[in-house]
């Protein structure tokens, strides 16, 4: 519960930033009215009206979502759901960035450590992956090792769930294991992955966050593990995905940014994927 930090009355604005920052900082956790009426010194009916315009102003900026939730159990959380015009902005930024020739690596990759690993970027690309999904909210946030964890992380944090991190191979420390063999897609070598049994419950709906996607082989072999933890994968989002090969190894995922290879001039060809 927020502790209270103040003394004496505060104006509309002072209560509304006060109300936007624990908002904001704790995704889909619910506040009670009560929370924020001891929290302002503040009438119910003054916190249920500051947040009214709360509600509006994150509308009008397309910053999320500020619910209300009725009832004895109910109160006000945030579901960081950018709109669409905000996503595509983030995205368009970024490609202009990934258009870059020095970013070009060998074997067709784009250099994008840099991106993913800015908090600034990354919690943005989070909650737009998280934005893609709407209110389907997944149990927890699944990543393999180890360029997808900061975007897994951001997103496992606007849906204020666990990350689970599968680890490459089959050395783990954390208890007794289950592990899968997967083709890669990209090199079309036969690779394992390792999850301990206790990191994902029986029953559990898991989204699956990477930071490329080129055939779809690993995202395969998270399908595959899943199913022996007899948990269901409700969804795989990407940061990029490559244009081709076009026939993936995964039917349902989506994606922020579509890179197509280089063409003739060498431009890096880069652009907001279809769900934009």
């Amino acid at each position: 519960m927020p502790e209270r930090t103040h003394s004496g009355r505060l104006r509309r604005g002072e209560r509304m930033v006060v109300m936007a920052y624990h908002l904001l900082n704790a995704p889909y956790r619910l506040f009670s009215l009560g929370t924020f009426v001891e929290l302002l010194s503040a009438a119910k009916s003054t916190v249920s009206e500051d947040l009214s315009f709360v509600r509006q102003a994150f509308d009008r900026f397309q910053l999320g979502k500020v619910e209300t939730l009725a009832g004895a159990a109910g109160g006000v959380r945030y579901l960081p759901i950018p709109g669409k015009e905000r996503m595509r902005s983030l995205v368009e930024e970024l490609c202009q960035r990934l258009r870059d020739p020095t970013r070009l690596l060998p074997g067709g990759f784009l250099y994008t450590s840099d991106l993913s690993s800015t908090p600034r970027y990354a919690t943005a690309l989070g909650e737009a992956l998280a934005g893609l999904f709407g209110e389907n909210r997944p149990d927890v946030v699944l990543t393999v090792e180890v360029k997808g964890i900061p975007l897994a992380l951001m997103t496992a944090r606007a849906f204020d769930v666990p990350l689970v991190t599968i680890r490459r191979g089959a050395h783990v420390t954390e208890g007794p294991a289950v592990s899968v063999n997967y083709v890669s897609g990209s090199s079309k070598t036969v690779q394992s992955m390792t999850l301990p049994l206790r990191a994902v419950m029986p029953g559990s709906k898991v989204l699956f966050i990477d930071d490329f996607l080129r055939a779809g082989g690993t995202a395969r072999g998270v399908h595959d593990l899943m199913r022996e933890f007899r948990a269901e994968v409700i969804g795989i989002g990407v940061f990029i995905e490559t244009t081709a090969p076009r026939q993936k190894m995964i039917d349902r995922y989506v994606s922020l940014i579509e890179f197509g290879g280089v063409n003739d001039r060498g431009e890096i060809l880069v652009s907001p994927s279809r769900w934009l």
